[in-house]
């Protein structure tokens, strides 16, 4: 490692790290991606001498081997963190003996390469400034890595241009946030935050919890939305699945201040913030065409509701027929601009899905925004809250099954099912009532039938739908409580 790590231009190819042969290409000429192997030697030079100060130091800016130029320094780097972690102590002579017992003795490049590096020498207030530096270094390489990639994929696929495009802007958001560079978690790291929520729910802390939706029974069996799940909410049409979905981004967004983003694909943005508004005044908008003059507490109600809506934190896109990459573009945007905590979607049937395989089968074209949705809530760590549609099976059923949804009957694909991690299935029986007694004894009963918890119970949770109103509320209407 002695001579190779100092000319990066060798020819022992084994220590030169490569992209398509060896860099960039050009006419006879290759030239050698970014590197910096003076730092990345004064890095490992400093863990080998003071190795409890500096790789600590270097675990804690999330240094990992795949920072590392040469395949050598890389190689060593991965194994003192291995030592490290196991509290192993690390000295010349025993770590070239681990070494040749693990078979990685020449693959560092040997004795006299680890003793090369033990004399460096660096001055250690420079450890920092030699880490940012390899950093950086690395990114350009990524960079370079995924606009080649970018760049072969576009000869080799001129009809993908959508889902080219949204690959390629992942890739270099993942490349600016930093996520290549982290490792993945431990078991130790997962079972300790496992103990830690376990332990804050029995001390009663809401922050163990996930983002509540402002409905009691709901909040208790999911144990609130968690970030990087998909919950749909299905219905029939007239079912009031919009409503429900602007109830919870209500609550979400201007009574706990969480920055939300709804894209709608059927109502206007001026729709669903004349809805917001109103409901939250809880004044019956329909009052006005028939010649109504609110009084002045209502006045001072719908004042207040137009004052918290105009400064929360909500987005909302009502571009219609929205495809799952452009979706996907505007939630990462928004998330890096706005750090979302909770997208909405409503609803998933009317999205769109360009590729090739989505052309000729909308089965695979809901698959496919399906597994787009739950993958985008991983990927930005936030809950997505996203409404379908239901087939006409409530409709054909008979006795008291008459109306009632099961997750079968969810449209055109089982992936949805597959993919979400909380499946409710909304509806009202007074929409099936065959008398107007029977209606007006049904009148604001609905149901919410949690028909998958991934986490949790299943289960009925009664609501209260005020329609004139377009409001949900926990529990049955008052007179059944009665």
């Amino acid at each position: 490692m002695a001579a190779d790590s100092q000319n990066p231009h060798s020819n022992n190819r084994d220590h030169q790290p490569s992209l398509q042969g060896g860099g960039i290409q050009g006419d006879d000429v290759t030239r050698a991606l970014p590197h910096a192997l003076g730092p990345e030697k004064s890095l490992l030079s400093s863990m080998l001498q003071e190795s409890q100060e500096w790789i600590g130091i270097a675990i804690e800016e999330k240094l990992t081997k795949e920072h590392f130029y040469l395949p050598a320094h890389a190689t060593l780097y991965d194994f003192l963190i291995q030592l490290f972690e196991q509290g192993q102590e690390i000295e010349l002579v025993s770590l070239v003996q681990r070494l040749l017992d693990k078979g990685l003795l020449d693959r560092v490049g040997g004795p006299s390469a680890l003793s090369d590096l033990y004399t460096y020498s660096p001055s250690p207030g420079h450890f920092r400034h030699h880490l940012q530096h390899v950093k950086d270094k690395f990114v350009l390489r990524s960079i370079i890595q995924n606009a080649n990639e970018a760049i072969a994929q576009a000869y080799d696929q001129p009809d993908e241009v959508e889902s080219l495009l949204d690959t390629v802007e992942a890739s270099i958001l993942a490349i600016r946030e930093g996520s290549e560079t982290n490792k993945a978690p431990s078991i130790k790291d997962t079972v300790e935050e496992v103990i830690e929520q376990f332990q804050q729910l029995l001390a009663g802390e809401k922050g163990a919890q996930g983002i509540s939706t402002g409905f009691e029974e709901l909040d208790r069996k999911s144990n609130g939305m968690k970030p990087g799940e998909m919950f749909v909410v299905a219905a029939r049409p007239s079912m009031g699945k919009t409503s429900l979905m602007m109830n919870i981004v209500e609550h979400v967004c201007l009574d706990q201040k969480m920055p939300t983003m709804v894209f709608s694909c059927e109502m206007s943005s001026m729709q669903l913030v004349q809805r917001l508004v109103f409901s939250r005044a809880k004044f019956v908008y329909s009052q006005i065409s028939r010649g109504y003059t609110p009084n002045k507490v209502e006045l001072q109600k719908i004042q207040r509701a137009v004052t918290e809506i105009a400064t929360c934190k909500m987005f909302i896109d009502d571009t219609p027929g929205i495809t799952i990459n452009e979706l996907r573009a505007k939630a990462r945007r928004k998330k890096k601009d706005e750090d979302l905590k909770f997208i909405a979607i409503d609803y998933l049937q009317l999205m769109k899905s360009r590729t090739k395989q989505a052309e000729n089968s909308r089965e695979r074209e809901i698959a496919e925004i399906s597994a787009g949705i739950k993958g985008l809530a991983k990927e930005l760590g936030v809950p997505i809250l996203i409404l379908a549609q239901l087939n006409r099976g409530p409709e054909g059923r008979s006795g008291k099954s008459l109306g009632v949804p099961r997750m079968s009957d969810l449209r055109e694909s089982g992936a949805i099912e597959q993919d979400a991690d909380l499946v409710g299935l909304l509806y009202r029986s007074a929409y099936y009532a065959e008398d107007d007694e029977e209606r007006e004894a049904l009148a604001g009963k609905a149901n919410l039938v949690l028909a998958k918890n991934r986490n949790g119970e299943t289960g009925d949770i009664p609501l209260t739908f005020i329609a004139n109103l377009m409001r949900f509320e926990t529990g049955p209407p008052a007179h059944e409580q009665d």
